[in-house]
C-alpha cells in the first residue's frame, strides 16, 4: 500500500484538523505548557516531533471535565484525536480536532458543550482502553533502543536519497510493520520523523541550490 496520507502533512509547527485526514490519531501525553492567547495550551505528545496539540476552547472543557484542571497531571495518560469535517471557521466547514476516547475512565462520559451563546450541544467522549504494557512503554522494553536508534538515524539523514535508503531497510520495514501490527505509537513515530526529515529536507534544497557557483 502507497499511503498518500503522509504526503498532504499540512507544513505547521503544530497538529493540525487536516492531519488527520488519513485517520483518527491515539496519542500519549508528555507535557502539557503554556501556549499564547489565542491557543492557552500546548499538548506535547510522544512522537509529535515539536507539532503540539493546541486544543480549542470546547476541547479544553472536555479535558478538564475528564481528567482535571491540573495539565501537568495528564503526563502518561493517552487520547484519540479525529478531524471533524463539520467545524467551522468564519462561517466556512474548515474542519477541526475533537477528542474521541480518553484513558482514565471506564464509561462513555457525555458533556454538554456550548456551541453558540445560549445554545448546547451534548458531545460523549468513550473510554480509551490501552494495554498495560504500552502506558509503561517508556520505562523501556527490547523496543525501545531500537526505535530510538532508528528515529535518530532518520532525523539526521543527510539527504533524501538516504533518507529513502533508510526507509526501504528490510530490517527498518520489518520493525515498523511489527510495531503497527501492534497498534504500538511508537510505528507513528518512526513515520513522523522521516516525515519531519523529508520536510526539512525539501524545504532545504532550493536555497543548497541556490548557494552553488555557476561553472
Amino acid at each position: 500500500m502507497v499511503d498518500l496520507s503522509k504526503t498532504i502533512i499540512a507544513k505547521s509547527d503544530q497538529l493540525n484538523a487536516d492531519d488527520l485526514m488519513g485517520g483518527p490519531l491515539t496519542v500519549r501525553v508528555q507535557d502539557v505548557r503554556e501556549g499564547n492567547a489565542d491557543q492557552p495550551i500546548a499538548i506535547f505528545y510522544e512522537g509529535c516531533n515539536g507539532k503540539p496539540y493546541y486544543p480549542c476552547k470546547s476541547m479544553r472543557r472536555v479535558l478538564v471535565n475528564v481528567w482535571g484542571k491540573d495539565g501537568k497531571a495528564y503526563a502518561g495518560k493517552s487520547m484519540t484525536l479525529f478531524r471533524e469535517p463539520s467545524v467551522k471557521f468564519g462561517g466556512i466547514a474548515v474542519g477541526g480536532i475533537r477528542i474521541s476516547h480518553m484513558t482514565d475512565i471506564t464509561q462513555d462520559t457525555p458533556l454538554a458543550l456550548q456551541v453558540t451563546r445560549g445554545s448546547k450541544k451534548l458531545y460523549t467522549v468513550k473510554p480509551l482502553r490501552v494495554q498495560q504494557e504500552r502506558l509503561k512503554q517508556a520505562s523501556g522494553d527490547a523496543w525501545t533502543p531500537w526505535v530510538n536508534r532508528w528515529v535518530t538515524a532518520l532525523s539526521q539523514a543527510p539527504s533524501l536519497a538516504k533518507l529513502e535508503e533508510l526507509t526501504a531497510n528490510e530490517k527498518y520495514r520489518e520493525g515498523l510493520e511489527k510495531l503497527s501490527g501492534r497498534d504500538d505509537p511508537r510505528a507513528q513515530e518512526l513515520q513522523n520523523a522521516a516525515a519531519q526529515r523529508a520536510e526539512e529536507l525539501t524545504q532545504a534544497a532550493p536555497e543548497d541550490a541556490g548557494d552553488m557557483v555557476p561553472a
